[in-house]
């Protein structure tokens, strides 16, 4: 008999909030896809200040594909500049999209 190895993940949260030209670009829908393509939770959102924001959970490694992402964005952005955050992932959620706040 074999013991099965299993592969324990430490989940993290990334915070970011990206600057430039990235509203009215397609940004939520392409950093939500991007998200799905990565296996990762969370949410992306518009801010007043036309900013976009990223919450999103998984491992340090898909976030960090995800945070290399966010750097460029779609085709039609124009990223001018990404503050990240790193935090401890609370689990809170089940899939990734689009928050109207």
């Amino acid at each position: 008999m074999t013991k099965s190895k299993t592969k324990i993940t430490h989940q993290v949260r990334l915070h970011a909030v990206i600057s430039g030209i990235v509203q009215g670009v397609n940004f939520r829908y392409y950093t939500t896809r991007q998200a799905h393509l990565l296996g990762v939770t969370g949410w992306v959102a518009n801010r007043w200040d036309g900013s976009v924001e990223v919450m999103a959970e998984g491992t340090r490694s898909q976030l960090q594909d995800l945070l290399d992402w966010l750097g460029h964005g779609p085709p039609s952005a124009s990223v001018m500049g990404v503050e990240a955050g790193w935090e401890q992932a609370t689990g809170e959620f089940d899939s990734f999209g689009t928050r109207y706040v």
